[in-house]
């Protein structure tokens, strides 16, 4: 019999069956557990230290000798048998070196299993044909049937039970937001967000800082933590619990890396990943201070349904939370004041390429070099493109015959406002930042029961006029008259 018997795999459910195969091998179980790096994610919903826990409670209660090994989340590939192999050795200190005289591999992926055999190893299949595999357990659990139970093994179902994991299934595998991976978007790039965050942070600080309340300080969307960086820094809050909320996983393992860093020095930071569109994550009347920073537009693109709804929802889950004498800053882009406003659009075709048709820049392995390329008014056809389908908008135009576009004010600004973004094209186009306007906000933050400060106001932001937009572009209206550029971002400071 070989010394040790591989086991590579996600191992979020282990099962019955598992039990009853692994129990008939005299061998030590090498649990190499894949993707031990996320959690919180449709692909990932239970954390590796959980599934560990799980792992070692089966093997005293089945008998079996094991030992556990995370695996770093690796893109896939072809050496990924060579990959595991590796890692267990690394994970145990080179004290277990497998191969395959010592060692059998129990896997029932055949692409998986395919890569283990043309290393020497023998594989075995270890799920029962026609029988539920442990994803269509966990399956069970995101769909709320309760048989899963039946299929789980009991080292499963004690620790799900313990650590309410299946909820924490529900919420990560039937998010409407977050992809498989903990990502918004599959083409966003992460370190241009993280960048643009840090670099932004002690501005949106200047704005927000004199409206911020002590005792516990929220940041919905906190991105790598930056702002809450500033919060920590600030005497006034010291004393103060902060409180980061990211969605995506790769800025939220930012904010991890960084508390671990010791760059924070109140001891109260706390960081949850999690989506604030599903259920309450905080108590009724319980924060002090909510901040949102470039946030709001972002549960307005995503919506799952209604928008307005969608955005109603979230504000009032807001005002829930909000203790009494609570505040709500919100900073972040908005619509002109006159959204259905026709305006004539005269875009620069001189500073770049004018293709005749648009690209489908998903096909390209580089679309940001693409789209830099182009002129202004040629981008302005690829955003139409591009926007329409992906953030599933009209976005309606005419050209006249002097190649002027004649379009909805808040349409212009949506074009004017993103058309630089060329690193996160595809991802932004999924965003619209004109769909609500200053009064929209303000209206929807007093339907939920805020009050509204008078510090807020909508607000332009100069230096994007100047430098990224009036050069390159003009408005007028249909009889040839300028159009004031409208504003662009809002401040709204809403109290409870």
């Amino acid at each position: 019999m070989p010394q040790y018997l591989l086991f590579p795999g996600r191992h979020h459910v282990l099962t019955r069956f598992q039990a009853e195969f692994l129990s008939r091998r005299d061998a030590t179980v090498v649990w190499a557990v894949t993707s031990a790096n996320h959690h919180t994610t449709k692909r990932n919903p239970v954390p590796f230290d959980r599934r560990e826990a799980a792992i070692e409670r089966f093997s005293v209660l089945t008998g079996i000798s094991s030992l556990v090994v995370g695996v770093t989340d690796t893109p896939p590939t072809d050496d990924f048998a060579d990959v595991t192999i590796k890692a267990v050795e690394a994970g145990t200190d080179d004290q277990v070196q497998l191969d395959p005289a010592n060692t059998v591999v129990a896997c029932s992926t055949p692409e998986v299993a395919k890569l283990y055999e043309q290393l020497g190893y023998t594989v075995l299949g270890v799920e029962p044909p026609g029988e539920p595999h442990p994803w269509d357990v966990l399956l069970m659990i995101a769909a709320g049937d309760d048989t899963w139970r039946e299929l789980a093994h009991p080292a499963t179902v004690d620790v799900f039970d313990r650590y309410h994991l299946d909820a924490q299934i529900r919420r990560c595998v039937n998010d409407p937001v977050v992809g498989d991976d903990g990502g918004l978007t599959t083409t966003r790039d992460y370190k241009t967000y993280a960048d643009a965050f840090e670099t932004a942070a002690d501005r949106k600080w200047l704005q927000i800082k004199d409206f911020i309340r002590p005792g516990r300080i929220l940041d919905i969307g906190c991105a790598t933590g930056a702002t809450l960086q500033l919060v920590d820094a600030d005497p006034r809050f010291h004393e103060s619990d902060l409180i980061g909320v990211e969605v995506a996983r790769h800025l939220y393992a930012e904010c991890v890396h960084k508390k671990e860093q010791g760059l924070f020095q109140n001891p109260n930071v706390y960081f949850y990943q999690r989506n604030m569109l599903g259920s309450a994550v905080f108590p009724p009347r319980s924060i002090d201070t909510t901040l949102t920073l470039a946030l709001t537009h972002e549960i307005w693109s995503y919506a799952d349904g209604s928008r307005l709804q969608t955005v109603q929802r979230f504000v009032d889950a807001l005002f829930a939370h909000t203790a009494p004498g609570g505040v709500w800053v919100n900073s972040d882009v908005c619509g002109p004041a006159e959204p259905d406003r026709p305006v004539v659009l005269a875009l620069d075709d001189g500073d770049g390429a004018n293709p005749a048709q648009v690209t489908e820049l998903e096909a390209l392995h580089d679309p940001a070099t693409q789209v830099r390329g182009l002129s202004t008014r040629a981008r302005f056809f690829q955003f139409a493109h591009d926007f329409r389908r992906n953030a599933k908008v009209p976005f309606e135009y005419a050209e006249r015959p002097d190649g002027k576009l004649v379009l909805r004010l808040a349409d212009a600004m949506d074009f004017l406002t993103r058309k630089d973004y060329v690193d996160n094209w595809l991802s932004e186009t999924h965003e619209q930042f004109c769909g609500l306007t200053f009064a929209d906000w303000t209206t929807i933050a007093r339907q939920s029961g805020f009050t509204i400060d008078p510090a807020s106001k909508p607000w332009r932001n100069d230096w994007l006029i100047d430098n990224r937009i009036a050069p390159v572009a003009t408005l007028t209206t249909p009889d040839g008259d300028p159009v004031d550029w409208p504003d662009t971002h809002q401040l709204l400071i809403a109290r409870r």
